[in-house]
């Protein structure tokens, strides 16, 4: 991506970090489109209720996921392998939204349902060598609200960011490297929420 794409797409959206490898842009979906796709999507989607490595103990993630994409490509992380299934059209269809709104080429996505409060992601960074090096993800929400929050690896400084329903959430350059990332559990009632997270799988 270059200085100039990049500025034309982050012009009036909010930039949470200087270098603009962070921003997030509210109503890239419309509230229609929003909850037509979460609701297609909960129903049509082969959800997985996966386990992962986690002190040498195998646990299930708390969260429902599907990996979707191009065919035949593969996504590992905590010992857990992925093989993408067919994107479902509504997926294919949110990932034409966003080619053309951005310019930017995805093959594949990793989608996970919160169901409630309860459903979380812990603290990570994804950046494995399958997205090669400043991996550009883009992080689209569906359904309930929930708290985005980033942590600073070097000097702990917290930022907590509300995703809220039809919002695209944008990550490049480095943020992989300097920063981790969580979207903690909560008490308070949410709704249930999709997170569709587009990726550029080298090599295929």
């Amino acid at each position: 991506m270059t200085a100039d794409m990049t500025s034309s797409i982050t012009e009036n959206k909010t930039v949470y970090l200087q270098d603009k490898s962070l921003w997030l842009q509210e109503g890239f979906l419309s509230e229609i489109e929003a909850r037509l796709a979460l609701d297609s999507l909960i129903e049509k989607t082969c959800w997985e209720d996966a386990e992962i490595s986690m002190f040498g103990r195998k646990v299930k993630i708390p969260r429902l996921q599907a990996f979707v994409g191009d065919p035949d490509i593969h996504y590992q992380y905590s010992c857990l392998s992925l093989t993408s299934a067919k994107w479902p059209t509504t997926a294919l269809h949110i990932r034409e939204q966003l080619e053309q709104h951005t310019g930017i080429r995805f093959n594949a996505a990793l989608l996970n349902l919160y169901r409630d409060g309860k459903d979380s992601m812990g603290w990570h960074r994804d950046d494995e060598k399958e997205l090669g090096d400043n991996p550009i993800i883009a992080s689209v929400s569906l359904g309930g609200s929930r708290r985005f929050l980033l942590r600073n690896n070097r000097t702990g400084e917290k930022i907590e960011i509300p995703l809220h329903s039809g919002s695209l959430l944008w990550m490049q350059g480095e943020l992989q490297t300097d920063w981790q990332h969580s979207i903690p559990k909560t008490r308070s009632q949410v709704l249930p929420r999709i997170n569709l997270t587009f990726r550029q799988f080298k090599n295929y």
